[in-house]
């Protein structure tokens, strides 16, 4: 693992394979880590690539430079760390790909700055939130899925995060996976990423500010403006949408070219929230495609 003083981070990273080979950043959700990728960074390395996988903001030994920097975890931010690592790292048009909060931080670098990176690959498509429209309701099938965003948005669902950050996070794990049989020993791997001291800070703002209940961190406003625009992603795409995912169906792909205008390969996995972890062989290849 390397530390890379990257913006306002010093960012944790495991990286992979031949640093002369096509770059590739895969990214991790909430509540993950780098360890959803371990089954599937070996086989972009015998592919030829070099593989780049950093701890997001908040999460396992990644830390803030500044103790004065917003514990923000907006969406804008997330796009300017992905955007500051590429650059601290010298990568030259990675491919980018995630699920989740990553999926969100590589759709943003893929439509904010197309002319860095080479191709993406997004689980459920286009992650950005449009935090205009967030106050309308959705059909409650849906909206009781979303249960811990509005736990999230109270001080006592704060408090909840912080005393029971593990039993949170495996109750997420077991609703968004209900197909995931062997979950359990990846979990243990991956939990003690949540001791992070900036875990709960950065969560709890970004659950509220996808729905204008707080402000941002106003060195991003200029960003988030621009994000508002909701713009139409032009680098090639793959699309990877899970069937079993506890959090919803997949859109259907006339939805995803709504906001995609290269989608070079749309797969349906067998699989639930984190695909990476649950059919790794499946999101390599998809990663394959645009590498």
């Amino acid at each position: 693992m390397d530390v890379v003083r990257a913006g306002v981070l010093d960012v944790a990273v495991d990286r992979h394979g031949d640093p002369a080979g096509p770059p590739v950043v895969l990214l991790h959700g909430f509540p993950y880590d780098p360890r959803c990728y371990d089954a599937v960074a070996p086989r972009l390395v015998a592919a030829g690539a070099h593989v780049v996988v950093p701890y997001l903001r908040g999460y396992g030994p990644t830390r803030f430079v500044s103790g004065a920097t917003v514990r923000s975890g907006q969406q804008a931010a997330l796009a300017d760390d992905l955007r500051a690592l590429i650059d601290a790292l010298g990568l030259d048009r990675p491919v980018v790909a995630g699920f989740d909060w990553g999926g969100r931080a590589a759709c943003l670098v893929a439509a904010l700055w197309p002319e860095r990176v080479r191709g993406l690959v997004t689980v459920d498509g286009y992650n950005v939130q449009d935090i205009a429209r967030s106050a309308e309701p959705l059909a409650p099938d849906v909206e009781h899925r979303l249960w811990y965003q509005f736990y999230l948005h109270t001080e006592r669902g704060r408090a909840g995060l912080a005393a029971h950050r593990r039993e949170f996070a495996r109750l997420l794990w077991s609703q968004w996976s209900p197909t995931w049989s062997s979950a359990g020993e990846a979990f243990d791997a991956t939990a003690p990423s949540f001791d992070n001291p900036d875990f709960v800070d950065v969560v709890v703002h970004s659950y509220r500010h996808r729905f204008g209940l707080v402000a941002g961190d106003p060195a991003y406003d200029a960003l988030e403006a621009r994000i508002a625009e909701q713009p139409v992603i032009e680098v090639p795409t793959v699309i990877v949408d899970p069937i079993a995912d506890g959090l919803g169906p997949p859109a259907g792909i006339e939805e995803h070219r709504r906001h995609f205008a290269t989608i070079v390969g749309h797969h349906l996995v067998d699989a639930g929230h984190d695909p990476p972890q649950e059919v790794p062989a499946a999101f390599a290849d998809a990663v394959r495609e645009v590498l």
